[in-house]
């Protein structure tokens, strides 16, 4: 049998990354750099390191910022203590938090206006996490991974309610309400489905390429939820082994023994360009034939947000 690629699609950026990218070298081109970024604008090293180069000081906390300057939120949301620190400092602030990201947001104020319990389910640690959490604190608990699913405490005299980060594993996140609601039958469901339609895009089409691969080769950063996912979903669906990696440059010699055919996909914060620089260097092995396995079209885009638009028209660059 030939050498093959099977090419996932879709594969990489998202419309919120896109977004997000977009804003911060609007905003360099627009006011000069430097230009602050509160954390990793997207999960991703090479984005953030060419941003970097454009004059974009990435910075963990507002603080960090100049008093006056202006910072950009990254695509994982922050809570509004975090936007209150930002006013004290008066800071000029663009959110570019995804809007997916912002509709759970709004869930989980609309439920805790209601006096609901709300069950989080997500990472602990993670950006997204700590943003939709600080919404509504003394509402929330975090539901971290099916062993907390079997064992949170809720108060029986309240209604409890679930929401989810948006870049978890479908399956993973089924299974934990499924175990929520066995626990707890009258857990409410969020108006519409948290998980972020890229991420399940990118989920369905891995599925369909890791039962025919010997190996799997996700780009992404170790930082990056979805594309952490993106490897174990692989290995649940039978790829006989699945690795990411940054850069082509990471790829292993080891990894190549007995392999006919290799899966490609990347996370949703990742550049096509880095994909390509995998492809020249699995055909450099061997491995041209490349076969596109699509599972959706996406065709979604976010407008930039709106303090940057207004900014823009009023320079007459929108």
């Amino acid at each position: 049998m030939a050498k093959r690629v099977l090419l996932a699609a879709p594969r990489g950026y998202c419309a919120g990354v896109d977004r997000a990218v977009v804003t911060v070298e609007k905003a360099l081109d627009l006011y000069g750099a430097p230009v602050y970024v509160r954390k990793q604008i997207v999960h991703n090293k090479h984005v953030v390191s060419t941003l970097e180069k454009r004059g974009a000081i990435f910075v963990e906390e507002t603080d960090e910022v100049p008093e006056g300057a202006t910072v950009v939120f990254s695509a994982h949301g922050v809570s509004p203590e975090v936007h209150r620190q930002a006013q004290e400092r008066r800071l000029k602030t663009i959110d570019a938090t995804c809007p997916l990201v912002t509709k759970v947001h709004h869930e989980a104020r609309r439920f805790a206006a209601e006096d609901k319990q709300i069950l989080l389910i997500g990472h602990a640690g993670h950006e997204e996490v700590e943003g939709t959490a600080g919404e509504a604190p003394e509402h929330i608990t975090l539901v971290d991974g099916l062993d907390a699913a079997r064992s949170v405490e809720i108060d029986p005299d309240k209604e409890v309610a679930w929401l989810s980060q948006t870049t978890l594993s479908v399956d993973e996140t089924l299974e934990s309400v499924r175990i929520l609601k066995e626990r707890f039958p009258h857990l409410q469901d969020p108006p519409s489905d948290d998980i972020c339609y890229a991420t399940q895009n990118r989920q369905v089409a891995i599925k369909q390429i890791a039962p025919q691969a010997d190996l799997v080769l996700i780009v992404g950063s170790t930082n990056s939820s979805n594309s952490v996912r993106l490897v174990e979903v692989s290995l649940e669906y039978g790829a006989k082994a699945a690795y990411l990696i940054d850069y082509a440059a990471e790829i292993s010699d080891q990894w190549f023994e007995g392999v006919e055919t290799i899966g490609v996909s990347s996370g949703a914060s990742v550049p096509e360009i880095l994909v390509e620089d995998l492809l020249k260097e699995l055909s450099l092995r061997g491995f041209s034939d490349v076969e596109t396995i699509t599972a959706t079209e996406e065709h979604l885009l976010f407008a930039i947000p709106p303090e940057l638009r207004k900014d823009l028209k009023a320079a007459g660059k929108a």
